[in-house]
C-alpha cells in the first residue's frame, strides 16, 4: 500500500535478493546463504537518502548477528502476490505489509504462526488472534497537501470537488497499494455506506489524475506542486516532510464532521516455509525489541505498537499533535478482506478505471 524509496533502489535490492535466496535454493547448507534473511514489504519504513526506521534496524540487526538483510519492497498487495507466486518456491522469509493485505496473506496460508518476543505488550487488534503476524509499526491513514500553493488547506471531501483541484489531486489504486485501499475504506466510513462512497468517488475522479501503484511517489509531486492533494499515511508522510517542506497532513471529514482517521499498521509476519525460517524469527524479535521501538518515532516517524514503550522524543511530541482532535474508528479488516475484491470492482466500475 505504500507505500517509499524509490522504485530504482527497490528494483535493485530486488534483484539482489532474488539473486541471493536463489543461491540457496539448493538446500541452504553454504555458510553465506545461513547468514541471510530476505524481508518483503510494503514501502514507507526505508528511507529514500538512507534514514528510515530500516535502514537503521537492518544495520544494527546485520551488526549484532552478521545476518545480512537482503530487502523487496513494493505495494502491499504486489508484496503479497509475489509471495503466492512464489508459493511452490519460497524465497521471502519476513512478509511486512499493511491491512487488509496482511490478513489476506495470513488465508491464503502464506505465514507460519510465530509471535515475536514483545509481542504480549501488543494490543490484541494489532496483531493475529491465530499468531501469524504482529505490528512492528504503527500509522495512520492520511491525506498530504501543498501548504506552499494552498494557503488556506482543505479540511473536507467536498472542497476536492472544486476545479481548482483538477489534475492536481490523485491517490494510489486500491486493491494494489495499502493507503489506496485504505482510501476506499475511509470513504465508506465517512459517507455512511458503500454506494455513497463510490457516488462520490465517481464524482472526484473528474479531478483525479489516474492511477498510482505507489502512494510513496505521489508526495514528492505534492512537494514540487505538481499535485496540490494526495492520499498518504502519517508515518510516510511525516517522515517525508523532512526532506520536503511543502507537504503538510490533513484528515478529510464529511461536511461539518469530524475528521476520522483509522490505525494501519505495518504488520510483519514469519513466511511458511521460508529459506531461513531461524534467521526469520531473529529479525521480527529485534524489530520489536523496547530499543528498536523507541526509535520508531525518531528514527522512523511511526508509532510503537507496544503498549508499554512511551515514546517522549520531540518526533513524538509531534506525531501526537498531528492526531489532536482526530477521531479514530476502527474497520473490520477480515470484512474487508473477504470483501476487497468487490470493493475494487465497485470502485472500477463507479470511476471507469
Amino acid at each position: 500500500m505504500r507505500k517509499h524509496t524509490l522504485t530504482t533502489v527497490a528494483a535493485v535490492t530486488g534483484s539482489l535478493a532474488l539473486a541471493a535466496t536463489l543461491t540457496g535454493c539448493g538446500g541452504g547448507t553454504a555458510a553465506a546463504d545461513e547468514k541471510t534473511v530476505t524481508v518483503y514489504s510494503a514501502d514507507g519504513l526505508k528511507g529514500e537518502n538512507g534514514d528510515g526506521w530500516y535502514d537503521k534496524v537492518f544495520k544494527d540487526f546485520t551488526k549484532k548477528t552478521g545476518i545480512k538483510v537482503e530487502y523487496v519492497e513494493g505495494g502491499s498487495g504486489e508484496m503479497v502476490q509475489r509471495a503466492v507466486r512464489e508459493k511452490v518456491n519460497t524465497q521471502a522469509d519476513v512478509l511486512v505489509t499493511l491491512p487488509p493485505f496482511i490478513q489476506q496473506a495470513d488465508e491464503k496460508g502464506l505465514l507460519a504462526k510465530y509471535a515475536p518476543k514483545g509481542s504480549d505488550r501488543v494490543d490484541g487488534a494489532d496483531k493475529a488472534a491465530n499468531g501469524t503476524w504482529t505490528a512492528v509499526v504503527n500509522n495512520y491513514f492520511g491525506f498530504i497537501h501543498n501548504k506552499k500553493e494552498l494557503k488556506t488547506p482543505p479540511t473536507t471531501w467536498e472542497q476536492l470537488l472544486d476545479a481548482q483541484y483538477k489534475n492536481k489531486l490523485q491517490y494510489s489504486t486500491p486493491g494494489v497499494a495499502g493507503d489506496g485501499t485504505a482510501l476506499l475504506v475511509k470513504a465508506i466510513h465517512d459517507f455512511g455506506g458503500k454506494e455513497q462512497a463510490m457516488a462520490y468517488l465517481k464524482k472526484l475522479q473528474a479531478n483525479n489524475v489516474g492511477p498510482s501503484a505507489s502512494t510513496g511517489k505521489l508526495a514528492p509531486k505534492v512537494d514540487k506542486g505538481e499535485l496540490l492533494v494526495a492520499n498518504g499515511d502519517v508515518q510516510m508522510n511525516y517522515a517525508q516532510a523532512k526532506d520536503m517542506p511543502n507537504l503538510g497532513i490533513w484528515f478529510p471529514k464529511k461536511g461539518s464532521g469530524k475528521p476520522t482517521s483509522f490505525a494501519l499498521p505495518y504488520a510483519g509476519g514469519l513466511v511458511k516455509n521460508a529459506p531461513h525460517t531461524a534467521n526469520g524469527k531473529k529479525l521480527l524479535d529485534f524489530m520489536l525489541a523496547e530499543k528498536q521501538q523507541r526509535e520508531v518515532s525518531s528514527v522512523g516517524g511511526g508509532f510503537s505498537p507496544r503498549t508499554d514503550v512511551k515514546a517522549t522524543d520531540a518526533d513524538a511530541v509531534a506525531l501526537a499533535k498531528v492526531m489532536d482532535g482526530v477521531e479514530i474508528f476502527e474497520p473490520d479488516w477480515d470484512d474487508v478482506a473477504e470483501n476487497l475484491q468487490t470493493y475494487v470492482d465497485d470502485w472500477k466500475t463507479a470511476t471507469g478505471s
